[in-house]
């Protein structure tokens, strides 16, 4: 019998748990609305465990969710960016169009004011040694420029040509110290020439001590020797000297042209004359 026992144990074990199953069961028909003992003991055992996995899975949930969330967060802070940056460059881009549209208005009325054959150019570098000091243009001979011509801007002249190539010249500056235009006082006819002197800026020399030169008067080409044409704007008397001796006055002169900041200027095709 022991042996028989021993032997189907397995099997009577889960016959009694079945046969207990069901009895459980038959007996909790009749009253559906109260548990018994077993059913209590079991809920406390198991409310515990029901509770903590409730809470860990409330948890997991939020973490989760909080992952997805930053994610979303994340890829739609790197979208926004980078629509920034193409609104900011789209900004810039307009923006420099519309400084550009303007500068060229200017270029565009002094053409017409002049009334002489002349070609735009764009400054594209710019050349400095021990002896001069030159801007470099994207225009040269096969747009029929030459060597001496004069190069101006909407504010005044700019200088002249010194090396011209096929598709590239080299403007000398007018505050170079190579620089020499025959120039008159606008308000009282004082005649001169003004010199570069370096640093941007320039002297009028050979004006007589007699002649009438005041501070703030108005400095244009004469138009002596056929380079430049007479009345375009040199600058602005920003120093007079007269000595008591000596025949000429010391002058200078601010150049009407910011030659650091200026990048489309004019090529007046005259012939090349020597001032």
């Amino acid at each position: 019998m022991r042996e028989l026992f021993t032997r189907f144990r397995r099997h009577l074990v889960a016959a009694l748990f079945l046969l207990v199953a069901f009895l459980t069961y038959a007996l909790n028909l009749k009253n559906r609305d109260h548990a018994n003992p077993l059913e209590r003991g079991v809920l406390g055992l198991v409310s515990p465990l029901a509770a903590g996995s409730a809470a860990l899975s409330r948890v997991t949930g939020g973490v989760w969710d909080d992952y997805v969330n930053l994610v979303d967060v994340r890829r739609e802070n790197q979208l926004l960016k980078a629509n920034l940056k193409r609104l900011n460059e789209q900004v810039v881009a307009a923006r420099e169009a519309t400084a550009a549209n303007a500068r060229l208005k200017e270029l565009l009325g002094l053409k017409t004011s002049l009334n002489i054959p002349s070609v735009a150019v764009s400054v594209i570098g710019e050349d400095s040694s021990a002896w001069f000091k030159t801007l470099v243009v994207d225009r040269g001979s096969l747009d029929g420029l030459v060597e001496g011509m004069p190069v101006v801007a909407s504010g005044g002249v700019v200088g002249r040509l010194v090396k011209v190539g096929p598709a590239s010249s080299r403007v000398l500056l007018l505050t170079d110290h190579a620089s020499a235009i025959a120039a008159v006082i606008q308000r009282s006819r004082a005649r001169g020439v003004v010199r570069g002197t370096g640093g941007g800026r320039c002297s009028m020399e050979f004006t007589v001590r007699d002649e009438d030169v005041k501070l703030g008067d108005s400095v244009v080409t004469s138009g002596i020797g056929g380079v430049f044409p007479p009345g375009l704007p040199l600058g602005e008397v920003t120093m007079v000297k007269k000595g008591e001796y000596g025949v000429f006055q010391t002058i200078e002169v601010q150049p009407k042209v910011n030659i650091a900041r200026i990048e489309e200027m004019l090529v007046l095709l005259r012939p090349p004359n020597a001032e």
